[in-house]
């Protein structure tokens, strides 16, 4: 069971998979299926909120299949169990940034006094410029 702030995510919907890393290791590498491919069905877990399942999906996020599934590759440390938690790990991480609904945006106007600044600013610029115009100085 995965913990994720009030959430709890069963073993039952995670999906793992073990295969051989890749890179250098030596024989290691070519005898021992350490990586790890952690896939969890974002779009059908019934763990999920729908507000949270909808943030999820939305986000952009290579990872994330056209069907809903998160695929997590983990091969980093040397050994199978090391790289199932940094799986889950980073599984944690991606859904509680879900968690989280983004703050909207409060429209303001630009004050009276910053219209002013920025308007100098422009002639200011506008002066410099045409100072550099060429003159017939003859």
């Amino acid at each position: 069971m995965i913990e994720v702030g009030p959430l709890r995510i069963p073993e039952a919907e995670l999906v793992e998979r073990f295969v051989r890393s890749a890179g250098p290791g030596g024989q290691n590498v070519n005898k021992v299926a350490t990586a790890v491919e952690l896939r969890f069905d974002i779009a059908t877990s019934p763990s999920l909120p729908e507000p949270v399942r909808a943030r999820l999906l939305s986000r952009r996020d290579r990872r994330v299949t056209s069907d809903g599934v998160l695929v997590l590759s983990a091969q980093r440390f040397r050994t199978q169990e090391r790289n199932r938690e940094d799986a889950r790990e980073r599984l944690a991480h991606f859904i509680e940034a879900g968690l989280h609904a983004p703050k909207k945006r409060v429209a303001t106007r630009p004050t009276r006094a910053s219209k002013e600044r920025r308007l100098a600013g422009k002639r200011e610029r506008s002066t410099i410029k045409q100072g550099r115009a060429g003159r017939d100085w003859d």
